[in-house]
């Protein structure tokens, strides 16, 4: 039997302390990996449950909201990990949208319950994130800006699955006589 409302707190906390060290802008886009699967003590990908990701989406997608950032959610490799994101969000960084539907069975709960809750949403096969969340071991790394910096999360798991966090920054480029702010 799955606590919700221990797994909201940890959701919450964990998103106060990414939100905090990100200092994300207006606009930026939030990524979120997420399985159900794993929150509930099973292999990645074996047991998608709704449930478990309307409890995790209705947190994250809140404090997106309040931080007025866009949110994307990675669907599963049967997608290609493809991301569930808003019309707008796709418009305003010229994001090639694909057709497919995630469901449970290739896409996952996740990002199903993304596409449900979402204003007008679309998916798109790539994105580069200014940070994001990945509980589960989703890998959402490929969709983060190229310098990821690992954020601590107050907490190392979310039910049974493994919590990781990052925030992005701009590279440093030159040489010895560069200076940076």
């Amino acid at each position: 039997m799955v606590d919700f409302k221990e797994l909201q707190g940890k959701i919450k906390e964990a998103m106060d302390t990414l939100l905090q060290a990100a200092s994300l802008r207006k606009g930026d886009i939030f990524v979120l990996g997420c399985s159900s699967s794993e929150i509930l003590g099973e292999k990645i990908g074996s047991a998608s449950n709704l449930e478990v990701a309307e409890h995790i989406f209705q947190i994250i997608y809140e404090e997106t909201q309040k931080a007025e950032v866009f949110i994307a959610v990675q669907c599963c490799e049967h997608l290609n990990r493809a991301l569930a994101v808003e019309e707008e969000c796709a418009r305003k960084y010229n994001l090639e949208v694909v057709n497919a539907i995630p469901h449970l069975n290739a896409g996952g709960a996740t990002a199903t319950t993304a596409m449900a809750r979402l204003k007008n949403p679309v998916l798109v096969e790539k994105i580069q994130g200014h940070a994001g969340m990945d509980i589960g071991d989703t890998f959402i790394g490929m969709h983060l800006k190229p310098v990821v910096v690992p954020v601590r999360a107050p907490s190392l798991s979310i039910g049974s699955a493994h919590l990781t966090m990052a925030r992005t920054r701009p590279k440093l480029i030159g040489g010895e006589r560069a200076k940076y702010s």
